[in-house]
């Protein structure tokens, strides 16, 4: 039911499952066995890294790096965090040794462009040994080199028998290659979406008794057409450029129809018309070169978006009534100008780096309302607190060493600040009052400790500065749920003292896991605040906390006799707690997070032939979310199951099919909504959603050019 009181961290749990953990972690390594003919991946290890090779790889038929990569016993691919610039490197994945310059780009996109053929192998090691500032834990190094042409493409359409239109047009293709010393790859990738569910939405008051019942249909169809362009160009002596682009449209539009009976008999059909027509372009690049002692390098990024967006609600009556409608809209132009320069040297033993980064953001935006009059046509109203602009100047330095403390344990230290300038402008373009400045000091410090030949230990503490998202500044109509953000202009990022602690255990053949423990303190969280006498909007509370215990373990069966099968074991669990901003004598939880997750999901590629057959299970829990009016739980499943097959060689090409939530995963929403603010006020009504969802079906087919 409803959480008045705040979640506090199960002491006992963590201690429990810390505790199984670790013993797992203890446990002997299998003794050396002869390696059978469909031999699972098994790193060769030299000191602090571990290898693998394509041959490693070959039962899985991968076509490219992303495919190789998520075949590594007891890794799982941990995106980067939302930086602020460029900053320093995060996530958990490197190519060549390096992070692109492109935030326009996740890893997993970045991998999938990196046919298999040109991957020379993938190197495990702790991140905290690398001349890389800020990475921690284990890293994976996807080493590659393009000698001649090569392609690939993917092509998954996807078809629902509820509700969804088919999906015809995801895929990608990209081709690379290398001519003299400019090695390129080049790619169009569409990853479209073909949503939809429906069923019933029930509305009843405080003591139970149904108001109004409503059957709803949602549909979401979304594309991101994307081209992209990577050069990488081997300059004289041994310096190195590296030039991106890419230029994406992203047409989506998000429909609802809801007719509604209320306790009356009376009937109404509301439908509501959600979209946006986003384009964006980036350019960046790198050149690294040699000067003095060490080497320097500048980076460079400019990134644009253009972003409209509207919404609208109609609503007409089974009796005749005139109908009523409202409509928000809004035009954002967003732009990001990234400067920054590293100077890399050797002193005292170990790796010296000295950054500095200036990062220049902007946001206007023009937003409008309206309402339908009697003639169906919409009328604008007033709304200047939508229209505006937010900049800010943001100057950053670091300074950066790691080195060997003994053969098994190592250290980097980050020492560093930023000052920004955020501004704030008006429809009338005036800024008084509206220009605050800052100085915030960040920086990190991470051991990295080869406990034994099979255990891997890595420790870092942290302090750093999070990304602000500039329309949270403003004032926004959300017409879909009756919600509304009265625009903040004191907001400012939250800063964040973390902590983490991550081991990784191998077994030999028998696979491995990785266990992350994670506690975070938290200052000027960012969430939904009060605001005036009966407003909310996006602001900041004093201080918030987060332990986090992440665990990812693979089982591979083929010591035991099954050759070929591997068995994938993700846990997540997130306890958070924050004093509640209209309620401060109680505490809650972060509002609308993953806070329960696991996944369990089983492989085997039959042995002698090119069949292979796997099945997963997931189930994830949402968190409460709190507003001033209201408070409720939005999620999907919680249970989603799935099978599939695939041959790995029809006609030259990967085919895979696959059926998903065959355990009837569901959209739901439960919301209480309060006829003033919370915590005094009265309930007003109670929603439940239920909606269909449906087994989803998708094919597969990658193969090479």
């Amino acid at each position: 039911m409803i959480h008045r009181r705040g979640m506090k961290f199960p002491q006992k749990q963590f201690a429990l499952l810390s505790g199984c953990a670790l013993l797992a972690l203890a446990m002997p390594a299998q003794a050396e066995e002869p390696v059978p003919e469909t031999a699972p991946p098994a790193a060769q290890s030299t000191g602090n890294r571990a290898t693998f090779t394509p041959a490693d790889f070959e039962r899985f038929a991968p076509r490219n790096a992303l495919d190789m990569l998520r075949q590594v016993p007891g890794f799982t691919i941990r995106e980067g965090e939302e930086a602020r610039g460029l900053g320093q490197a995060s996530g958990n994945v490197l190519v060549n040794s390096k992070r692109l310059s492109s935030k326009s780009d996740d890893i997993y996109t970045q991998l999938s462009r990196i046919p298999a053929s040109t991957v020379e192998r993938i190197e495990l090691v702790d991140g905290a040994t690398l001349d890389i500032p800020g990475l921690t834990g284990q890293v994976a190094n996807v080493v590659a080199r393009s000698s001649s042409f090569s392609g690939q493409f993917r092509y998954n359409p996807e078809f629902r028998p509820h509700y969804a239109d088919p999906r015809y047009t995801s895929g990608e293709v990209s081709v690379s290659g290398r001519k003299g010393p400019v090695e390129y790859t080049v790619s169009l990738t569409n990853n479209a979406n073909r949503g939809a569910a429906g069923g019933p939405t029930i509305i009843t008051d405080r003591n139970g008794a149904v108001i109004q019942t409503r059957q709803d249909v949602v549909k979401a169809s979304r594309d991101d057409p994307k081209l992209a362009v990577r050069l990488t160009i081997d300059g004289p002596g041994q310096s190195i450029a590296n030039l991106n682009g890419s230029f994406q449209r992203v047409p989506r539009q998000f429909t609802e129809h809801s007719v509604r009976t209320n306790a009356d008999g009376s009937t109404a059909v509301r439908d509501l018309l959600d979209k946006s027509s986003a384009r964006n372009w980036e350019l960046g690049g790198d050149y690294e070169f040699g000067l003095g002692p060490g080497r320097l390098k500048l980076i460079g990024l400019n990134r644009q978006e253009h972003e409209p967006y509207s919404q609208q609600v109609i609503t007409t009556f089974g009796n005749g009534d005139p109908a009523i409608g409202d409509r928000f809209a809004q035009t954002g132009d967003s732009s990001e100008r990234i400067a920054r320069a590293e100077y890399s040297w050797k002193m005292l033993g170990g790796d010296w780096q000295l950054a500095g980064e200036g990062a220049f953001n902007s946001l206007k935006n023009v937003a409008t309302l309206a309402e339908l009059d009697g003639t169906r046509q919409f009328v604008d109203v007033p709304f200047p607190e939508g229209t505006g602009g937010v900049k800010e100047d943001r100057y950053d330095a670091s300074l950066s060493f790691s080195r060997p403390l003994s053969r098994k344990l190592t250290l980097q230290l980050i020492a560093g600040a930023e000052k920004s300038t955020l501004m704030q402008t008006g429809a009338t373009g005036t800024q008084a009052n509206l220009s605050r400045s800052f100085f915030r000091p960040k920086g990190s410090l991470s051991l990295g400790w080869k406990a034994a030949k099979s255990l891997d230990v890595s420790f870092k503490i942290k302090r750093s500065v999070g990304q602000l998202s500039f329309y949270d500044f403003l004032a926004r109509r959300f017409l879909d749920d009756g919600n509304a953000n009265s625009g903040n202009a004191d907001l400012v990022p939250q800063q964040d003292w973390s902590a983490e602690l991550e081991l990784n255990r191998t077994f030999g053949a028998l696979g491995s896991t990785k266990l992350r423990l994670v506690g975070r303190q938290v200052q000027d969280y960012v969430t939904v605040v009060p605001i005036g006498a009966n407003g909310e909007s996006i602001g900041n509370i004093g201080s918030a906390r987060e332990r986090q215990i992440v665990s990812n373990t693979t089982l591979q069966f083929d010591p035991l006799g099954l050759k070929g099968a591997r068995l994938d074991f993700n846990v997540e669990l997130t306890f958070t707690s924050l004093r509640d901003p209209c309620d401060p004598a109680h505490r809650i939880p972060y509002g609308g997070i993953t806070d329960r997750y696991w996944e369990l999901s089983f492989r085997e590629d039959f042995p002698g032939t090119d069949w292979a057959a796997g099945a997963s299970y997931e189930y994830n829990h949402a968190s409460l979310y709190h507003r001033r009016f209201e408070r409720g739980r939005s999620f999907e499943g919680p249970v989603f199951a799935g099978v599939y097959i695939e041959h790995k060689n029809v006609f030259g090409l990967t085919v895979k099919a696959s059926a998903n939530n065959l355990l009837n995963g569901r959209q739901r929403w439960d919301r209480e909504v309060f006829a003033g603010p919370r915590p005094n006020a009265p309930i007003a009504f109670i929603e439940t959603r239920d909606r269909l969802i449906g087994p989803i079906f998708t094919l597969t087919v990658k193969g090479n050019i």
